[in-house]
């Protein structure tokens, strides 16, 4: 669960081939798909995805999937582990693409960043059609008091559940959401798996937040 802030493209998609890396990537992805949002033949838009793993992974799930991120570096990056995924340099906050282009548009850990979140979100929700999913940094949790300031989560915003309740109210295009959290250890596998079949844990506290936005206007 690394942020993109601090780190060479290469470096950061190499830390998910790292054991807990590879884990804590595994976790995430599966809580994305989990939602059942993202199917075979859907069109996904992975919006600051930077060196593309969670794009890669939305693929091989069977999705049509764009990945857009403003650094080229990550993008070269991306292109270069597969290019069969349409790679494209822009802004979260201004999305070139039409109203409603896609079925699903993530954001994974990468609204952190956005220099203007609520612009950002409005552009999720004009280019979706069904849902929305928001990977985001969790105030609440072990990986906060370990990690934030610091290194690649450097500069990033890290949320609570009031604080995405302030986001998304008076949203019309919004029908419904919920949050969950996962990921309660910051540290390796071993412990961490242990303590993730615990969900009075991973779930309140956990250091990885899921907002799924269903979207009224289908």
């Amino acid at each position: 669960m690394p942020t993109s802030g601090g780190l060479s493209p290469t470096a950061y998609d190499a830390w998910y081939h790292t054991a807990r890396g590879a884990w804590m990537g595994e976790v995430e992805a599966q809580t994305l798909l989990r939602q059942g949002a993202i199917t075979p033949g859907s069109r996904v838009l992975d919006a600051g995805c930077g060196s593309g793993w969670f794009s890669r992974r939305f693929s091989a799930a069977g999705a049509w999937v764009v990945g857009i991120d403003r650094d080229r570096a990550m993008l070269l990056t991306a292109r270069a582990a597969e290019a069969t995924i349409d790679w494209v340099q822009a802004d979260m906050v201004r999305l070139p693409f039409p109203d409603r282009q896609f079925d699903v548009v993530s954001a994974v850990t990468s609204l952190c960043f956005a220099r203007d979140e609520a612009a950002a979100l409005g552009e999720m929700l004009r280019t979706a059609r069904q849902t929305v999913l928001l990977g985001l940094l969790h105030r609440h949790s072990l990986l906060y008091t370990r990690k934030q300031g610091r290194g690649a989560y450097a500069g990033a915003h890290w949320h609570t559940r009031r604080e995405v309740a302030a986001l998304l109210q008076g949203r019309r295009e919004i029908a419904s959401y919920s949050i969950e959290t996962r990921l309660f250890w910051p540290g390796g596998p071993r412990l961490g798996r242990w303590l993730e079949a615990m969900p009075g844990l991973a779930r309140r506290f956990g250091g990885f937040m899921l907002v799924t936005i269903h979207l009224a206007h289908i």
